[in-house]
């Protein structure tokens, strides 16, 4: 069997200091997305994703749509309407078997299962382009340059903030300055 490449390719494209999905982002959303919600995964696509994470290792129905989130970085999250019955179809497919483990149903990739994602190889790796791609179409140009500027500021903040403790005399004048930043940003959401 061929190596499997367990990197995703989406990491680096938000370089982030911080995880992007606590925020309210979604993919698809806003004015200028459009009224029609964009799809991450066309019809029929997820169970191979999903399989993907499976075969990395055993995970129960939210670890699947909590590791697809993280691995898209926040730009999308699958429902549990879609994640539990794909996952209950590769069940009936035979390429993946559950079993109760400390009163969860966790999910393990079967041989079966294993040879369909081996069968389906080019097709996985077009939808990861796919994917890829358009994660990147997101994440690049004008808002590349503000997830790293938002990712320096966050890390000049909290990593000395963190170093010099709560009481540090600059912490209240570093509130200040945020509180003011955060205005000016909002009032030129308004303005545009």
């Amino acid at each position: 069997m061929a190596k499997r490449n367990d990197d995703w390719g989406f990491g680096d494209l938000f370089g982030f200091a911080f995880d992007p999905s606590r925020f309210e982002f979604r993919f698809g959303e806003g004015k200028n997305w459009g009224r029609r919600r964009r799809q991450m995964f066309e019809s029929g696509e997820v169970k191979f994703v999903i399989l993907r994470l499976l075969r990395e290792k055993p995970r129960h129905g939210y670890e699947v749509i909590k590791a697809l989130e993280e691995r898209l970085g926040g730009c999308y999250t699958p429902s549990a309407g879609t994640v539990y019955p794909t996952l209950q179809l590769l069940e009936d497919q035979g390429y993946v078997r559950s079993l109760d483990e400390n009163g969860k149903r966790v999910y393990h990739i079967t041989p079966e299962g294993e040879a369909f994602l081996e069968a389906n190889r080019d097709l996985l790796d077009d939808i990861f382009d796919r994917v890829r791609d358009t994660v990147r179409d997101f994440a690049g140009g004008h808002m590349a340059d503000l997830n790293h500027a938002f990712s320096r500021l966050a890390s000049s903040v909290y990593r000395r903030a963190w170093r010099r403790g709560p009481d540090h005399p600059s912490v209240p004048k570093v509130v200040e300055i945020l509180k003011r930043a955060a205005a000016e940003v909002e009032q030129e959401w308004e303005r545009a």
